[in-house]
Formats: C-alpha cells, structure tokens, sequence
C-alpha cells in the first residue's frame, strides 16, 4: 500500500466514522473523492475535495463537513497539521517521521515500488504498431510502437494481465501489390533486367533478398506464368518473410508482441460473417441505402441497397455498410469483426493509431459497444506523426528503402533508449520534431540525458563511497533536512503517477515526472558546489553521509523503476 492509498484509507475510515455518529448521511457515492498533492506546496503535503464533494449530497454545509474531517484526520500519528481552505479544502501536513518511513519503503520495496495490484483480475488487449506487412518499420511506425509497448507495461505495472498483438493487414490489395513487387525481383534475381520498378509497385531494396529466396526455391518455375498462377504463393512468401523483418526491427527496439492475428486468416475463418449473423439477430446490421456523398448530384449517384451497421446508435454520424457492392467486405466490417474476436478474450480493449485514422474513431468504438453491450471499456490512442531533422534541417529519405527512413537506421545511429524516452517525451497526441542532434545531446533541455544523468550521479556515488571505504551499518534518516525530505515526497509520487498513466492511458506521463525527479535531485546535488556542507559525500561526518546515500539510493531506485517502465535502461555512466 503506498503513501497516497494509505491516506485514502485513513479518509475512509475518517468519513465512516462520522456515518457511525450520524454526521454523515450513509450511502454516499465517494468515487469522486480524492487524496493528492496540493497545486501549492506550501498548503501542505496531501489535499481531499472530500467535504466539496460530499456536502450537496449530503444536504450539509462543505466547509462545516471538511471541519468535522478535519478532526478526524488531525488524530492519525502520522499528520502534524490539518487545515481547512476556502470553501472547504482540506489540506494535512504530514511529519517527518512518515516521510522518512516512505524513503525506507521505497529502499524496502526495491524493483517492486510503484507496481500494484490495482489492476488485478482484469485483462488488458493492446493493439499497436499493426503496419501493412508490405516492408520494413520506418520512422512513422516508430512513435505508436513504443507509446503502445510503454502503455501496455505500465498496466502490467498495476496488476493488469495485458496481450501485446499485431494485427496484420494481410488481406487488402498492398498485398497484392507487395506480391507483384516480390516477383519483380524473382526474374530479377533469376537475370531479367527489370529497368525501372514500374509506377504502382513498391521500389525498395529490401523486396531483393526476398526474390533471390524465392528463385533459390522455386527455379524459374513462375517466370512467364499468368499472375493467377502464383500471386497467392508469392503473397503469402512475401507477407511471411516481411514479418520477420517487422519482429526483428521491432526487436531492435526492445518490442516483442504476444500475438500476430491474421486479417486474411480472420477472413478464411468466416469470423466476419459470424459477427454480421450477431448482429443481424440483435437488430444492429440491416439491409439499407446509403445518402449521396456531399457534393454528388442525383446524377452522378447511383444507390446501392448495401448491410449497414446501426452505429449511429451509438454516436455515429451515419449508418455504416459492413459489405461492398461486390459482397466483399469492407475495411469496417472485417475491423469490427477483428475487434469482436478480441473482446472474446479481453475485459478492456486498446488500439494505438496513427493520427490518419482519426476519421474511423466513432465508428469502431461504436461497433465494440454494440458487440459487447456496452461492458467493454475502449479506448482508441491517437499517435501523431514525427518530423525528422539534423540540426533543425529536414531529413531526406532514403531511396534504398522506398522512399523513408528506416526505424533501424535510427536505432543503430542513436541508440534503443534514447529513441524509446525520445518518444514519449511528448503526448502521444502532440506534435513531435526528433532532431538526431537534440535528442543526444549532453544538457538539461534534452530529457533523455537529464533524466539519465540523475541515475548516473547515483551509481558514481556508490562506487566513490566504496572507493573511500565507507561502510553503513546504520543508517540515520532523522539527520535529513527540510530541501532533502522535499526530494521523497516527489518520489512518493510515483506510485500515484503510474496509476494515473495506466488509467488515462498516457504513459507520457512517466517521462514527464522522471524529468522533475531528475530535475530536484540536480538541484539538490549542485547545492554542493557552493556550499562544500551540502554534499552527499561528507569525509567528516558518516552519519549524514549514511543518510544521504540511502536518500541517493532510494531516488536512483525510483529513476531506474520509471525508466524500466518505458523500456529504457538505467545507465551506470555517461560516454
């Protein structure tokens, strides 16, 4: 239980108590009730909006409500003061002795502060990344890739069971177009001068190692044969050997997935038409026509009776066909169908999108509520795209891969970590420049170094206090001051930040407070370049440089447990 659950707790057992005495009616709905730091610090250490909330309905006065909490709070050990704001704020400040027990929790906890059981019983399906299997991940993919990782770790973080998966769009015409290239360079790579790759197929290098595999196996077997001979064979060669280019691009990233689920296989397995027979049976699906899209005259129009999802029942702006004309389906209808499949193994759902899919957000949210009655919860993270830059310039494209720059090409040039915490130094919704000289440089503006640097300065400290011999067999934490328990109380929240990211699905927001934990112990740190007395290692008096490594400690513990978390590695030093 950490610091702020605890308090919840104590608030609880304050606000039953006053039930039990008649002060307060019972019954009362508390969800909205909240224990957290106050937006000032000088009103305290924990704020509640308990009596603000509860008071209209309890028929009673907030302000006389939060003096009656007040007195309850007051009571517990572990607060020196309680005091009532404006109309009835509760602000409590606690004594040194709890924080001083929370730095010991956090040193006691070790790898396991922050992680909790919040989440338990509930399994979590995440979808991200899910790019066309027709080549090699690029820095497009890269954002979604890593805020979907982060996000689905930090739900682990808080006791949720979660499945990673990809979903492959190996059922759409790039796929086709992917096995026409691929048997471009097979008569390629069997001696035919192929000139230059024809408008409409895709150019990159990488199909070339794809066609010498296929020529090797098959001879010249399907050179001058009808497509119809082999594009489903080379479709599903291609698909396969673009698959392994994903996972060991993705791998380079620290990315595996649980689940690679097949749209053509979800196809083949009728799972759509499955979904539309539901559907049909509740009333959702009905056979209709379609309104003229804006602009189109009478003339230029022509109806078509299509299957239509009700999804403007559910927020919708319109009616959705399910099928084409044809009777193939659309991309809705086998998404719908795929999201269908999900839920059957799923309590929640998450799908990370790049922000051109914006337009089909209302419409798949509205297909999961309807097939699963409403008890699914949902939620669709936009990713917006990244500008490449070299000191402030665009990047140009590379030709050899078709036109983008790889996500490989960037990870072997800058590193794993500095390209993970790169991208999620923004929310995911948010504009982001990666500027490759930035985003390695050595300074406070540049996150990644900042926060890295905060862990490094903890490591050198170990090894220059066993360097000089130094031994703590006790430790006495009553010797920190004032600015050094400030520093616990903004790693106590760390716990409360987790629970926040994984319930908002933002795991920016670890980035984020790393950065201002970094940014206090820095402070902290530089404290002693002015004033010899303030450093952590004191050759004259062990016992505050007892206090203060263990201070230094639980701070590095808590960096590198954030960091684990968005898949990025403490590092000991800095080249």
């Amino acid at each position: 239980m950490t610091l702020y659950t605890r308090f919840a707790a104590h608030l609880n057992a304050a606000l039953d108590a006053l039930v039990a005495a008649g002060d307060l009616p019972g019954g009362l709905e508390r969800r909205a009730v909240t224990v957290e730091p106050p937006r000032d610090a000088s009103h305290g250490d924990l704020a509640t909006n308990a009596a603000m909330v509860l008071a209209k309905p309890a028929g009673t006065n907030p302000r006389a409500l939060a003096e009656k909490i007040a007195g309850a709070l007051e009571k517990l050990d572990e607060v020196a003061a309680v005091s009532v704001a404006g109309p009835g704020f509760i602000n409590l400040t606690l004594t040194d002795a709890t924080w001083r027990d929370e730095l010991a929790a956090i040193r006691a906890a070790g790898d396991d502060y922050g992680r909790s059981a919040t989440g338990a019983g509930t399994t979590v399906n995440i979808e991200y990344v899910s790019a066309n299997p027709t080549g090699p991940m690029h820095m497009g993919h890269c954002r979604g890739a890593v805020v979907g990782d982060a996000l689905a770790s930090v739900l682990e973080a808080v006791g949720h069971r979660v499945i990673r998966e990809y979903y492959v769009n190996d059922a759409g015409g790039q796929v086709d177009v992917l096995a026409r290239s691929a048997h471009l360079r097979y008569r390629e790579a069997l001696g035919e001068d192929v000139g230059e790759i024809p408008e409409g197929l895709y150019p990159g290098e990488y199909l070339k190692p794809v066609g010498e595999r296929l020529a090797a196996e098959h001879g010249d077997a399907f050179v001058g044969r009808d497509e119809g001979e082999w594009l489903a064979l080379f479709r599903k060669e291609a698909v396969a050997d673009m698959l392994v280019m994903i996972r060991r691009d993705l791998g380079l990233l620290g990315i595996h997935h649980d689940l690679f689920s097949s749209e053509a296989e979800l196809q083949a397995a009728g799972k759509p038409a499955a979904a539309e027979a539901w559907l049909r049976e509740h009333d959702l699906v009905y056979d209709g026509m379609l309104e003229a899209p804006k602009g189109e005259t009478p003339e230029d129009w022509e109806p078509v009776e299509l299957p239509l999802f009700r999804s403007s029942r559910f927020g919708d702006d319109q009616d959705r066909p399910i099928r084409k004309s044809n009777g193939a389906w659309t991309y809705f209808g086998a998404d719908m169908a795929y999201h269908f499949q999900k839920a059957q193994g799923a309590d929640q759902l998450i799908d990370i999108w790049g922000a051109d899919h914006a337009g089909t957000v209302k419409r798949i949210v509205a297909a999961v509520s309807a097939l699963t009655g409403g008890k699914t919860r949902f939620d669709v993270k936009l990713v917006q795209m990244v500008r490449l830059l070299r000191a402030g310039e665009p990047v140009k494209m590379s030709k050899r891969s078709g036109n983008f720059v790889t996500l490989a090409d960037v990870v072997n040039e800058v590193g794993k970590d500095v390209v993970r915490f790169t991208m999620l130094t923004r929310k995911a919704d948010a504009q982001m420049d990666f500027d490759f000289a930035k985003v390695v440089e050595a300074s406070k503006d540049n996150p990644v170094f900042y926060v890295q640097y905060a862990h490094a300065r903890v490591a050198s400290l170990k090894r220059k206090a066993a360097e000089a011999g130094i031994a703590c067999e006790a430790t006495d934490l009553s010797l920190l001051d004032t600015r050094e328990l400030a520093l616990v109380k903004l790693a106590a929240q760390f716990p409360r930040t987790v629970e926040g990211a994984a319930a908002a699905r933002e795991p920016h927001r670890i980035a984020f407070y790393l950065y201002d934990l970094a940014a206090e112990f820095h402070s902290l740190w530089n404290l002693g370049n002015d004033d010899p007395g303030r450093r952590f290692l004191l050759p004259d008096d062990l016992p505050l440089t007892c206090a203060r490594l263990f201070l230094a400690d639980a701070i590095g513990q808590v960096v590198r447990n954030g960091l684990h978390l968005m898949g990025v590695e403490a590092v000991a030093e800095l080249n």
